[in-house]
């Protein structure tokens, strides 16, 4: 379980930070990813205090949680800023 949760969140991960940059003047899907996010975290954090840990990925799976928290924070601010400096094409 601990192995394969993370192959799933480190992948979730790469296509939600790439996809993040291109469209960050859409702030309803800033905001509902940034959702899933918090939801990927808490999963993922249950998953690295509640499951036996594999010692090569360990410390990687500790800093996806923690990177995924902070890509959640910034598309939680893209999501919720002031709508009207957001540029309209």
């Amino acid at each position: 379980m601990f192995t394969t949760m993370f192959w799933i969140l480190a992948i979730w991960f790469i296509i939600n930070v790439i996809w993040m940059w291109f469209v960050t003047d859409n702030q309803k899907l800033q905001k509902t990813f940034a959702w899933i996010n918090v939801v990927a975290v808490i999963v993922g954090f249950w998953v690295y205090f509640g499951a036996t840990k594999v010692s090569g990925i360990d410390t990687w799976f500790n800093i996806m949680n923690y990177a995924n928290i902070v890509v959640a924070l910034v598309q939680f601010y893209f999501g919720y800023r002031n709508s009207t400096t957001v540029k309209h094409a």
